[in-house]
């Protein structure tokens, strides 16, 4: 499979390449356009947390760790002293780095069913409603963020399975179609409950339609059009 670097690499291109043609069509702000490639970036690095030694997963859980010992001190900082502000924040550290880390690692599985389509797809959902519900953007906006960050994931997906074949002698690897998969019979029970919130979220995610019509206005393709070449080509 590819290796941390590719997948940055691979997630980071797709997600920047786009997110101009984006950003040149109107469609969203420079804001929004940053937001949308950081989105693609991690988006390309998000199916490799189920293994318990790869780079993302460790990343993840010191960034996870440092902001839960901060959310309990800000949470109670009026009530505690120094000390025992210290002293929970490193409890908090502690609890999220190393006995949550460890039960994540234990009840997960390399290229389980993290390593799926479906689990890309509810997470990119997430990542929309949680735009739109929580942080109150708008839901074209919202939609481009989910966008970006399951075709970063599905970047991920695809470079591991052309990594699967060994073209010199023209045969898969043992690896090959365990990277972009819908469903494993072996995980049927994971997977019905996997499908279940998938429709969950179908079900509460904001309207489709404006960012639908968003980006299939002939306005948009105009001004891509107006923008592929220099001024200078143009004439």
């Amino acid at each position: 499979m590819a290796n941390f670097k590719t997948h940055l690499t691979g997630g980071f291109a797709a997600s920047a390449i786009l997110g101009l043609v984006t950003y040149k069509a109107g469609l969203v702000n420079a804001n929004e356009f940053l937001m949308c490639v950081l989105a693609g970036t991690v988006g390309g690095l998000l199916p490799d947390i189920d293994s318990d030694n790869s780079i993302p997963i460790k990343m993840g859980f010191d960034l996870a760790s440092l902001a839960t010992g901060f959310a309990l001190i800000i949470h109670w900082r009026s009530e505690l002293s120094l000390l025992s502000m210290l002293l929970l924040w490193l409890m908090g550290y502690l609890i999220m780095r190393y006995a949550v880390f460890s039960i994540f690692t234990k009840l997960t599985v390399h290229r389980g069913i993290i390593h799926s389509v479906p689990y890309m797809l509810v997470l990119a959902l997430s990542l929309t409603c949680f735009n739109y519900y929580f942080l109150d953007t708008s839901s074209i906006v919202s939609w481009f963020y989910g966008s970006f960050l399951f075709l970063g994931s599905m970047i991920h997906l695809g470079l591991d399975e052309a990594y699967s074949v060994d073209l010199l002698n023209r045969r898969l690897k043992r690896s090959s179609g365990t990277a972009m998969k819908f469903y494993k019979d072996t995980q049927r029970y994971y997977y019905l409950g996997l499908y279940a919130i998938l429709l969950m979220f179908i079900f509460i995610a904001p309207p489709f339609d404006p960012f639908f019509r968003k980006i299939n206005d002939p306005i948009t393709w105009w001004l891509i059009r107006d923008s592929l070449l220099p001024e200078v080509l143009m004439r």
